[in-house]
């Protein structure tokens, strides 16, 4: 039952949803037919050519190649287009369509309503009890509620707000399994670890998650969760659609800001076969403003017209690929409900002012056993040679300077993707590492955006040059070892990653300060990257780091020596633990 209030929200072309069977009834003329398609999810006109011509031209999505017919999305928006053009045109709805087509329309009205009323004002909804095991801020809730209302969208926070943990509050509400996930490489592990932290079925029962490899189709097992990255999308063209999946995320969707491809292709086909289908990115857009059409046509296809039509109204004409005006169009995504966008700034009271956050990365496998050989070497010594315990201990801690740069090496490409993601969106990085080796990869994989490096190995003149560039603008990556940051003042940075981890919190911590100063009212986002193998499991254990989740406590109050002296034993503990489990892996 619509309340008054209700009732003024709804605009005129929904108001009517009987004109055609009226117009029947009274004799008068109707212009055609309205069929609903099952296979198509779709509504059909057939009819007067004027007013398949009329659709044609105003829903540059409706055309279907033939004379006198038409097509709509049955989708709660185009719903509302096509209602509005019966009001004029009334056309004669099949008798067995006909509850259909009341339904449709009543669920049109209401999403309008809800649509409305959360521009005024923002719905906050709670996340599942049960199946959702995280908490949400108000601003994550007011996202959740957004995602529930709205089928087809475009969650854009900026980053590091949350906007995975957002979608999965999501699934947690629907329960709309199987889903698919869709993501860069570099990003599927993280996507596992985040399911397994904060989804559950509501009887407290773990998800099954599948990741899908290859590019050769194979049998599927059954699984709530599939996983798959964007280059394997055109490999899988034909079969992903067939699977009848209900729900598709595609995370960084700006991966999909370029048409014309097999990958495009492939994501539009399983998006259209989806009901509910998000994408998620806080840089959905890169150097030309067109390109959102390419990303929000996967999300929900000609929501914008078509793109001839889009770039003559939207850009400076006919071709042409420069929005004319962003803000006018981010309005209109706004205002329709295709799009929601949270900047950290209009968020700020709401975030602490550091935020860390442990991500897993993929690691080269290969490039770890064979940095390993040397390790494996020592490793053999150790379990063969009589020795005196101070040449025991000496060997221990060359294994584990051994293996920690292997790691470290072995995860380096993986962690320039990552922060490349971060420089693509405009954040200025401080990016920490230990090993000389790691940040020649870093220099090698990131060269295109000429980062400045405080690695030890510099003179004081370049180390000073190093602060100034990227103090002022020159570049947004620094590049520092982390025994090389006490000292240094870098507050310009918006984000600190960490590519490979020390024993020691406060070496964290004091890396942490170079950008998060004294009265600085912003909050600094802090990425911890892991490998799923090497010492980065011991390492995390030592550091207290839990995967995929923020950490409250980690060196942030200052340390006594006492203190100093237990972390310093502890990491002897850990070492000792990591050579032990090399032993016996290598047994």
């Amino acid at each position: 039952m619509i309340d008054q209030n209700e009732f003024a929200i709804i605009p005129p072309y929904l108001m009517d949803t009987d004109g055609a069977q009226v117009a029947a009834e009274q004799h008068r003329r109707t212009y055609g037919t309205l069929s609903y398609n099952a296979k198509r999810k779709c509504w059909t006109v057939k009819g007067d050519p004027t007013v398949t011509e009329l659709c044609k031209r105003l829903f540059p999505g409706s055309d279907t190649g033939r004379r006198g017919e038409a097509r709509f999305t049955a989708h709660k928006r185009i719903i509302g287009e096509l209602n509005w053009l019966m009001l004029r045109y009334p056309l004669l709805v099949r008798s067995q369509d006909w509850e259909r087509w009341q339904n449709a329309v009543s669920e049109a009205r209401d999403y309008v309503i809800k649509r409305e009323l959360a521009l005024r004002l923002p719905e906050k909804v709670e996340p599942h009890p049960t199946a959702f095991l995280g908490t949400l801020t108000d601003f994550q809730k007011e996202g959740l509620g957004f995602l529930l209302r709205s089928e087809r969208c475009l969650l854009a926070d900026e980053m590091g707000l949350g906007k995975t943990v957002q979608a999965l509050a999501m699934l947690s509400q629907t329960g709309e399994y199987p889903a698919m996930v869709v993501a860069p490489p570099h990003l599927l592990r993280n996507w596992e670890k985040e399911i397994e932290r904060f989804v559950q079925k509501p009887d407290g029962t773990k998800l099954t998650v599948h990741v899908i490899k290859g590019l050769k189709p194979y049998s599927l097992p059954q699984a709530d969760l599939y996983l798959m990255h964007y280059l394997l999308l055109r490999g899988w063209k034909e079969y992903l659609p067939e699977m009848g999946i209900p729900t598709v995320i595609f995370d960084e969707v700006q991966e999909l800001r370029h048409s014309g491809t097999e990958k495009y292709s492939a994501a539009s086909l399983l998006a259209e076969g989806a009901n509910r289908v998000v994408g998620l990115s806080g840089t959905p857009i890169y150097n030309q403003g067109a390109e959102i059409w390419n990303v929000v046509n996967i999300l929900d296809f000609h929501c914008l017209g078509d793109y001839e039509s889009f770039t003559r109204e939207w850009c400076y004409g006919y071709g042409n690929r420069i929005v004319a005006k962003p803000e006018l169009l981010g309005d209109r995504l706004r205002s329709d409900g295709l799009m929601l966008r949270r900047t950290k700034q209009e968020v700020l009271k709401e975030l602490p002012p550091k935020r860390r956050l442990v991500m897993t990365v993929d690691s080269d496998e290969g490039t770890y056993r064979k940095l390993m050989q040397p390790v494996l070497e020592t490793l053999s010594r150790m379990r063969q040679e009589e020795a005196t315990a101070s040449q025991r201990a000496l060997w221990a801690m060359e294994v584990e300077q051994g293996e920690r740069q292997a790691a470290g090496v072995a995860k380096a490409p993986a962690v320039a993707q990552f922060v490349r993601t971060l420089l693509e969106a405009d954040e200025k990085v401080l990016l920490f590492a230990h090993h000389h080796q790691v940040m020649d990869i870093y220099k090698k994989e990131l060269h295109s955006f000429s980062p400045a490096f405080i690695t030890g190995r510099e003179a004081p003149a370049m180390k000073e040059r190093a602060v100034e560039r990227f103090m002022t603008g020159r570049t947004n990556l620094c590049c520092i070892s982390l025994r090389a940051a006490s000292g240094l003042n870098l507050q310009r940075a918006s984000c600190v990653v960490f590519g490979e981890l020390d024993w020691s919190p406060a070496v964290h911590s004091q890396a942490e300060d170079r950008a998060h100063r004294m009265g600085q009212t912003d909050s600094i986002l802090c990425y911890y990257l892991v490998s799923a193998s090497g010492s980065d499991q011991e390492m995390q254990d030592a550091l207290g780091l839990k995967v995929s989740q923020f950490v409250g406590l980690m060196g942030d109050t200052p340390q006594s020596q006492a203190d100093v002296l237990m972390g310093a034993q502890e990491a002897r503990q850990y070492i000792e633990k990591l050579v032990q489990r090399l032993l016996e892996e290598n047994a």
